[in-house]
């Protein structure tokens, strides 16, 4: 069938543009779910997209269908509020309408096992194998479809999950929604804690105002100044579907994402009764393991992809896990990046001690962390020959430094005796080699990034 050939099942669900994202093809994943699934109840959420609830409803009718109940967010939602309930409900899976941060004219569809866990390959693979045009029971054996609410268990929740007692006291604190499905909830949660909100960009708006709702630090200059000329004592961003989160300090602007991964880690290991190691991907720092280090904590790391990063979590009993995009996860909580949670938890550790403090007083402790990367393009049929024939030529030395150790988790990260390092991964959800590079400066990432362009380009 034409309509399947254009179907893949990426890093996270499968996206696309909307000439390509229709209907028809939602159908037929809908009919894949109900497939695997076979009986039970399902629930359904959507983005803040124009399109999205429509495509909620789709592959909510095929569902029924098929016999399957369907419980449908009665308003967008964040992915994190679906993928929590359905533990809480012991639901039998969720979908979820959404292209997260990407621009307005993509969409995209992503399937929740029952624990709220991103999908396996294990499982994508068998929802590929089952595409097929939708079917229908007769009416009689049909299942229903019913609003529902779902953000405010999942609210009562999270207060009682950071703090029972958590009394932000007036808190000054700005909140950057992108217009996406965070408005209304990390808001609304804050200010439950006591919090006085600053909502920037929390009015729906299917077209984000233009702006991919992606909280990078040239996305979040307004945030940044309302924190850094105002009275707030921090910001906060969330993406589309509010799984990720940005931070914004005073004195730091934009905090890197890695560094506020190590401010989370160190709260948790030092302020809270938890325990146990931390999970990050390949490109994700090693500040994290500096910390670990010193409270006698293991750090595992796993290929790019949160559904690593949450098999890990389960499978090492560990506290958090993350990744340099600003997805994170707390195993006891939800195994699936959360950043409207995350958001409560950062209050309630600024409320204790300001975070521009903390980040300083990792960087003091454990040195200071530059990161960036740059891509260079190659086609999908290509990754995996030049991949192979980096292999080859992989060098002693990088940027005039020795090399220590190769890694080979997800393409070739080469650590330095220096203490920085260089990775070539394929991108797997572009036509593109990502180059990441993590230094003490700047300026010495500048340089291994070309080092890296400079060995990858002439095999593409």
């Amino acid at each position: 069938m034409e309509h399947i050939e254009h179907i893949s099942f990426g890093t996270d669900g499968w996206r696309a543009t909307l000439d390509t994202f229709t209907e028809p093809r939602v159908r037929i994943v809908g009919q894949a779910i109900a497939d695997y699934i076979g009986t039970g109840t399902v629930a359904v959420g959507y983005d803040a997209r124009e399109s999205s609830r429509g495509f909620a409803d789709a592959v909510s009718e095929v569902l029924a269908d098929n016999g399957i109940d369907v419980l449908i967010s009665e308003r967008d939602c964040p992915t994190p509020v679906l993928a929590w309930t359905l533990g809480e409900r012991s639901l039998d899976g969720g979908i979820m309408i959404t292209a997260s941060h990407n621009p307005p004219d993509y969409n995209g569809v992503k399937f929740l096992p029952p624990d709220g866990a991103p999908a396996l390959p294990v499982v994508t693979d068998e929802l590929t194998e089952r595409l097929a045009e939708p079917t229908a029971l007769p009416e009689s054996d049909q299942g229903e479809i019913h609003e529902d609410t779902f953000t405010t268990a999942y609210g009562q929740h999270a207060l009682e999950f950071v703090d029972p007692a958590l009394d932000l006291d007036g808190q000054q604190i700005a909140y950057d929604a992108m217009h996406g499905s965070g408005r209304g909830v990390t808001d609304a949660l804050l200010e439950e804690a006591g919090a006085d909100v600053d909502c920037l960009r929390c009015e729906q708006d299917a077209a984000f105002g233009g702006v991919p709702p992606e909280p990078s630090a040239d996305r979040l200059e307004t945030l940044t100044e309302r924190v850094q000329e105002g009275n707030a004592a921090f910001g906060i961003a969330n993406d589309g579907d509010a799984d990720r989160i940005a931070v914004v300090t005073p004195g730091r602007g934009y905090l890197d994402p890695n560094l506020y991964f190590a401010v989370l880690y160190e709260y948790l290991l030092e302020s809270t009764a938890e325990s146990g190691p931390a999970i990050r991907t390949v490109s994700t720092t090693f500040l994290i393991d500096r910390i670990a280090a010193a409270y006698g904590e293991r750090v595992i790391e796993t290929p790019v992809g949160f559904k690593w990063v949450a098999q890990a979590m389960d499978e090492h009993d560990a506290i958090i896990g993350g990744e340099e995009s600003g997805g994170f996860g707390l195993t006891a909580h939800l195994r699936n990046k959360d950043g409207v949670l995350l958001a409560l938890l950062t209050a309630a550790a600024h409320a204790e001690q300001p975070l521009d403090e903390r980040a300083d007083a990792i960087v003091e402790e454990y040195g200071d962390i530059h990161q960036d990367r740059v891509s260079v393009a190659c086609s999908d049929e290509r990754k995996e020959e030049v991949l192979a024939a980096l292999e080859g030529v992989l060098p002693e030395n990088v940027a005039n430094v020795p090399v220590e150790e190769i890694g080979t988790k997800d393409g070739f990260k080469i650590r330095l005796e220096d203490g920085s390092w260089l990775l070539v991964r394929p991108s797997g959800t572009e036509p593109k080699l990502r180059v990441y590079a993590e230094a003490n400066s700047d300026e010495r990432v500048e340089e291994l990034l070309v080092a890296g362009r400079d060995l990858i380009e002439p095999l593409v």
